[in-house]
């Protein structure tokens, strides 16, 4: 016992001493940091074994990319019960609890709703991609040149998992790294928030929206904030003074690791600029969006869980992907979805499909369209929910076509749509520092 609390002394220090200057954490922000440690552990290793099939180093190795500080977790699998326990020196705990179909949510509050939510069954198609699994017209010379950026991405250090290549409607290469494949349902990170445009784009073809509607929320019915459109949520122009910036205690962090309704700390910021104005990415923003879905499927977990498979997940062939809800039982949308590469171009084929797939017409033309121009605020370089090349001074991504936009996540997460080479472009990885987006998809699209 002795040497344990001799143990926990010594990471403390190394962590109040060494880690938190590193990290530039403040040791006033400690109980933050430790709670967002704790959550993101709990998080990530749940969501990693039981939906990504990763085992215990992986988890742990992942987890070490983003804070050395990870290292101190006590991570406790119970794979009976599919639950996943973090705990920080002993002074932070956070549980996290895998459910089939829907994934982990971390265990705030009430969660005993989701318990008898299912996702709606379906038979994968045996056909061709996009409908089915079959890759029946792979290109050997892009397939060659996918297997070489992979293989020299990874010397690189990069940590690419995943690449795939669709031309004119046809999955023509794929590359993955040792231990993923095609089945692996690969974390999105922000590429949810492009998801979360086109579950709204779903709804919006079957329910026509009025983007330019205000007055969205009851909490906001009486002050500034009744101003906010449908359409500034979507453009990241709301004027919502929500940080996104990644520290303890920060906006940011409290959403995604501390609390159980994904969207409270956004639905609680204030209005900081003139709605449709000020370009300002936010995941708040999103979750924000999720919400307002939610509510629209009548604020139902079920409802929301067979709106996103049936309307979108179903039709596609997405049988690989997971959306993982919050403890409320609205998607988290700014982060929380796994599907495989497969999966992503499925998304990706969608969308330069002006959102017809597979026989069937998903989103209206004008939606795809309103989701790839440019918005009117001071950084006109986003649609709905994605990153666009142009409509700004210069190009995003030089070596790209202009008409190029993407869905885009932590680590480097990439589906690049290129509508005059009629090609997507998928890249996967756990990237902690820079990646060369703009230089491997530019050298990737001369072989197309």
């Amino acid at each position: 016992m002795k040497k344990v609390v001799i143990g926990i002394i010594i990471v403390f220090g190394l962590l109040f001493f060494v880690a938190l200057p590193l990290m530039r954490i403040s040791p006033f922000h400690l109980d933050d940091a430790l709670e967002v440690a704790s959550g993101m552990g709990a998080k990530l290793a749940c969501s990693g074994r039981y939906v990504m099939g990763q085992n215990e180093q992986q988890v742990i190795d992942d987890l070490a990319t983003y804070s050395p500080a990870t290292k101190a977790l006590d991570i406790q699998y119970d794979d009976d019960q599919k639950r996943v326990v973090a705990s920080m020196l002993g002074l932070s705990s956070t549980t996290a609890q895998y459910r089939d179909g829907i994934g982990c949510t971390l265990e705030f509050g009430d969660t005993t709703a989701l318990n008898s939510v299912h996702r709606p069954e379906w038979s994968a198609s045996a056909g061709t991609w996009p409908l089915g699994s079959r890759a029946d017209n792979i290109d050997q010379d892009i397939q060659k040149a996918l297997d070489e950026q992979l293989r020299q991405d990874n010397i690189d250090g990069y940590q690419s998992r995943a690449l795939l290549v669709v031309k004119d409607g046809k999955l023509v290469a794929e590359s993955y790294a040792p231990e993923f494949d095609e089945t692996t349902a690969f974390l999105g990170w922000s590429m949810g928030k492009s998801i979360t445009s086109i579950l709204l784009g779903r709804l919006d073809a079957m329910e026509p929206l009025d983007v330019s509607a205000d007055h969205l929320f009851s909490s906001w019915q009486n002050d500034d904030r009744a101003g906010i459109t449908l359409e500034s949520l979507l453009q990241m122009s709301s004027g919502l003074g929500f940080s996104e910036l990644y520290a303890p205690g920060s906006d940011a962090t409290r959403m995604l690791f501390t609390e159980g309704n994904a969207s409270s700390v956004a639905m609680e910021s204030p209005l900081e600029e003139a709605v449709g104005t000020h370009f300002s990415y936010s995941s708040g923003t999103t979750n924000l969006l999720a919400r307002y879905l939610f509510d629209k499927l009548g604020g139902d977990p079920q409802s929301n869980i067979d709106f996103f498979y049936r309307e979108v997940a179903k039709p596609l062939g997405m049988s690989h992907t997971v959306f993982e809800p919050d403890a409320s039982g609205a998607f988290v949308g700014s982060s929380y979805i796994y599907a495989s590469a497969r999966d992503w171009a499925r998304l990706g084929q969608l969308m330069l499909g002006k959102g017809e797939i597979n026989g069937q017409r998903l989103l209206t033309e004008d939606w795809v369209t309103r989701a790839s121009q440019p918005n009117h605020s001071d950084d006109p370089r986003y649609g709905y929910q994605f990153w666009l090349n142009g409509g700004g001074d210069e190009l995003r991504w030089d070596k790209l076509p202009s008409d190029a936009y993407a869905m885009m996540g932590n680590r480097s997460q990439v589906v690049m749509i290129i509508p005059s080479q009629n090609a997507v472009i998928v890249r996967l990885g756990w990237t902690s520092g820079y990646y060369p987006t703009n230089e491997v998809l530019g050298s990737l699209t001369q072989k197309l």
